[in-house]
């Protein structure tokens, strides 16, 4: 059988068939075992060695491109290379049979050129043996193949001639557009083998897991692989990189498709019960509902993700296969976070899961024995160089970290996963570092850097992140969402607050509760407390269905501002209450940190020692600054008892305290929060008989004010 110009059998058979290429490279390992060592350099010979592997493996490719990579190498030997084709393609078809003949000759004598068991010598022998089970009429058109492969090759060497006497640059541009172009046509032109399939199949895979920007744009790989697909439809992953590569694209019809195809082919083939008996069906069963699970369950289909995923328990529960029954049960708390009634599920099997040693940072438990139960985990993961687990255990703690309110530790565990060099060797120079693991540690650095008002940090952070993960991959979403959250804190910051609404649509889009809570951050601001305070309510519902426990005391201290701001301290109180209670019952410090602070705005002094220490060591600028503006005010209110002398002093050291808050709000540019100092201080220095410096902050609050929008709320009865 022929296509194209390429001579090849049954495809299930022979691994290996003749190419114009395979022969190209058939001379070039001829030559070079015709050179002698003194004619070619040691680095020559090392540099040929080194380039050998992809060629003997890799797709085919122009003759063009050939020449240049071997000229690369030993420009002498890309002369002899090219003589012996040209020769070959220009003479007659028995000079093609004589050089095979003279193949065998490198066999041959006590010490010869190639040895049989060797990477090059098993190549020979697979030529040998394809080329000599031709037909004459597969021998003469192999021979037509090979001149007009010689043509196109030559055609190619005079384009490149004439473009170098052209302007460099388009020189440069219009080559690479060519190279792209003819080499697609080649490998779209036939089959590749078996190895050249496997070899490209496993590099794309690695690529599109590690650095998707250096693989093949997803129509080109869609290419490719329909091309593989039309030869040979029954390899499997061949189906399983298409899955992947629809992924890309969010074609949800077309990797369902691949995905099925993929588990048919499996079971078709007998490859998993060949190796596993009886076991390998079952086992490609359970592992196809749960991959088809997790395919509904990332757009969104989650009532067929878990019917999907309750199969999969299902088998793996009758199989007794218990590495399946864990990969169901992370599974099962995605679901948990997507819809309430699957949280019931999951709760059943939690207890299965602490039986195998598994932690859930939800459970309530402290760090020191969370870390602890992960450290365990990192035991085996360092043990076997896994590398990838590795990254996502270091990722996950950078979370944890946050989410306990500890912001050094979360960015020394992100700037740790970042310091670290891969463990496992790919193909093509790829480093581990395009993983979500890296996107989610990268996210969570931007994120940092902004809360302490470097935005420029953050700004560079979110640059590199765009570079890493284009739009169009499978993480963007990470640092969209993260961006749009940045963007809207400064906005809020600066009191711009219908710029922060218009970004409402946009992280509504990413992340539903995010975008719904934002926009009821801004109603609150815009003074529209009423359709705030339903947005709040339907919100604290459905996160309370959802145990969302961080976002429950998100939405609470949101609730207990806006009865402050609305004068109603009395109804805040039983709020504030309810989400220190779950803070601490989930040791979510920080979260604890800030309820308190809104409770010391009642509870004075006292209480606001308690939280004032986690917030200067841990917290965002903005908390803070609001800090120490709420110690200036409760400085203020209990001086009202002293003496005149006292007095004055406690005034002095609120001043003092307030000039700090200002720097704070100064560093994100919290302008509205800074004209709320300006009028406290002007104030201050009113009651203190120091007309000089109430009239310059006076001045400062009368800039402000005229800048920011006035909705009636007054200056010093919130946070």
């Amino acid at each position: 059988m022929m296509t194209n110009g390429v001579v090849h059998a049954n495809l299930f058979g022979i691994k290996d068939w003749v190419t114009p290429y395979k022969i190209a490279v058939l001379v070039l390992l001829n030559e070079m075992g015709r050179t002698g060592e003194g004619a070619v350099s040691l680095v020559e010979r090392r540099k040929l060695n080194q380039l050998l592997l992809p060629l003997l493996q890799g797709p085919d490719i122009t003759l063009s491109k050939l020449y240049k990579l071997i000229e690369e190498s030993c420009p002498q030997l890309a002369n002899s290379v090219q003589i012996r084709i040209k020769l070959m393609a220009e003479g007659e078809l028995k000079d093609m049979e004589q050089f095979f003949d003279d193949l065998s000759d490198s066999f041959s004598g006590t010490e010869p050129e190639v040895h049989k068991t060797s990477v090059v010598g098993l190549f020979l022998r697979h030529m040998i043996l394809a080329y000599s089970k031709l037909s004459f009429s597969q021998v003469f058109k192999l021979y037509t193949a090979l001149q007009q492969y010689f043509q196109n090759g030559e055609k190619k060497t005079v384009e490149d001639a004439d473009m170098d006497r052209e302007d460099g640059e388009k020189q440069m541009e219009k080559e690479e557009l060519d190279v792209s172009v003819r080499e697609e046509e080649v490998s779209c032109s036939g089959p590749l083998s078996q190895k050249q399939a496997e070899f490209f199949l496993s590099q794309q895979a690695a690529l599109l897991k590690n650095d998707e920007t250096k693989a093949l744009t997803p129509a080109s790989l869609q290419k490719e692989l329909n091309n593989l697909l039309k030869f040979n439809p029954d390899f499997a992953e061949a189906h399983y990189l298409s899955y992947l590569n629809n992924l890309r694209v969010q074609d949800v019809f077309s990797s369902t498709h691949s995905l099925l195809h993929y588990f048919d082919r499996l079971i078709l083939t007998g490859a998993e019960g060949k190796s596993n008996g009886e076991e390998g069906y079952g086992r490609s069963l359970r592992y196809a509902a749960l991959n088809l699970a997790a395919l509904h369950c990332r757009f969104g289909h989650y009532q067929q993700a878990e019917l999907a995923l309750q199969e999969a328990i299902r088998i793996a529960q009758e199989s007794n296969d218990h590495v399946c029954l864990q990969h169901c049960l992370s599974w099962l708390y995605v679901l948990g976070q997507k819809r309430a009634d699957s949280y019931v599920l999951l709760e059943h099997s939690v207890k299965k899961a602490v039986h195998f040693g598994l932690p859930r940072a939800f459970a309530g438990k402290t760090a020191n024995k969370l870390m602890d139960a992960l450290k365990d985990s990192d035991l085996l993961h360092w043990k076997h160089s896994l590398s990838e687990l590795i990254d996502i255990s270091i990722a996950q703690k950078t979370a944890i970290w946050r989410l306990y309110g500890r912001s050094t530790m979360a960015l020394q565990q992100a700037q740790m996963l970042l310091s670290m060099n891969s463990l496992e060797s790919l193909n093509a120079g790829v480093q581990q570092n395009n993983t979500e693991s890296f996107a989610v540690a990268l996210c969570h650095l931007a994120e940092l850097h902004a809360e302490q008002g470097c935005f420029a940090a953050a700004g560079e952070v979110l640059k590199h992140l765009k570079d890493r993960f284009p739009p169009n991959s499978q993480h963007a979403q990470l640092w969209m969402l993260c961006d749009q959250k940045i963007q809207f804190d400064r906005a809020m910051n600066d009191g711009k607050f219908h710029l922060a609404d218009s970004l409402v649509t946009g992280i509504t889009a990413l992340n539903g509760i995010e975008g719904v809570y934002r926009k009821a951050v801004v109603l609150q601001a815009q003074n529209q407390m009423t359709e705030a305070h339903k947005l709040l309510q339907k919100l604290l519902t459905y996160c309370q269905k959802l145990k969302n426990t961080e976002m429950v005391i998100s939405v609470l201290l949101s609730v207990a501002e806006l009865y402050w701001r609305s004068s109603s301290p009395t109804i805040a109180m039983p709020v504030l209450l309810e989400a220190l209670a779950l803070s601490k019952e989930y040791r979510l410090q920080y979260l604890a940190s800030e309820t308190v602070l809104n409770l010391a705005y009642a509870q004075a002094l006292t209480l606001l020692h308690m939280a004032i220490e986690p917030i200067l060591a841990d917290g965002a600028v903005l908390d803070k600054g609001r800090a120490m503006f709420l110690v200036s005010k409760c400085q203020v209110a209990s001086a009202a008892s002293y003496d005149p002398v006292k007095k004055a002093e406690a005034l002095e050291a609120a001043i003092q305290n307030l000039s700090e808050a200002k720097n704070y709000f100064a560093q994100v540019d919290c302008r509205e929060r800074i004209r709320d100092v300006a009028y406290f201080q002007a104030r201050l220095y009113h009651a203190l008989g120091k007309t000089q410096e109430r009239n310059h902050c006076a001045m400062i609050f009368r800039q402000l004010h005229q800048e920011l929008p006035a909705h009636g709320v007054p200056l010093i009865n919130h946070l």
